[in-house]
């Protein structure tokens, strides 16, 4: 198996949490593997989520941490998110840091569009894997909830910027879930790591 460069993201925003176990669990496993791992947690960096300015004509001047964040991906060739579902959709500090960080210019192209008018991706040639925890069950999430958080993540978020294929893993019953259940989470998780998937 050929090594990859493989750049993690916890986030989750709080400093402990079953979204960091998850992250650094994989980061471990593709570490020991010979995988190439930077792992940034959501909880250690600050900037200004709100966009601010309402337009792309005045740009907000990029944080040095959300700047980190750019290049780390940009220097991947697989990305992996985790992230908690809260009121059906992200944590508002990580939705703030692809609000801010996905920029005309550097995440996609809107003076080079496709057939449909749609921007030019230019975070291409990554692959991802989003690992997600909620306490709603798997069929709820896709038969009341027609996969929305998904569906937004893998195609609006990094599928638009060109991050594609986006594996997604749902864990569900993550408030308070079994240590049995968690060493379950884990392991896979570790397989993915190890296979950098």
């Amino acid at each position: 198996m050929t090594p990859k460069r493989i750049y993690i993201l916890n986030g989750h925003p709080a400093e402990n949490s079953l979204n960091r176990t998850l992250a650094e669990s994989y980061a471990q496993a593709a570490q020991d593997a010979g995988h190439e791992v930077r792992l940034t947690h959501l909880h250690n960096i600050s900037f200004d989520p709100d966009f601010g300015f309402g337009g792309y004509k005045v740009l907000k001047p990029l944080e040095a941490e959300l700047e980190q964040v750019l290049t780390d991906i940009e220097w991947s060739q697989h990305m992996v998110l985790t992230t908690p579902m809260w009121w059906g959709g992200l944590p508002a500090k990580l939705k703030g840091l692809f609000d801010r960080a996905f920029l005309p210019g550097r995440a996609f192209n809107t003076r080079e569009t496709n057939w449909m008018g749609m921007p030019t991706p230019m975070l291409s040639g990554r692959t991802g894997r989003v690992i997600m925890t909620s306490d709603t069950p798997n069929f709820f999430m896709r038969w009341v909830y027609h996969n929305a958080m998904l569906r937004q993540l893998r195609d609006q978020i990094l599928g638009f910027v060109g991050i594609k294929p986006a594996r997604f893993t749902h864990f569900s019953g993550a408030s308070n879930p079994k240590p049995a259940m968690i060493e379950r989470w884990i392991a896979e998780v570790e397989g993915y790591g190890i296979q950098a998937t």
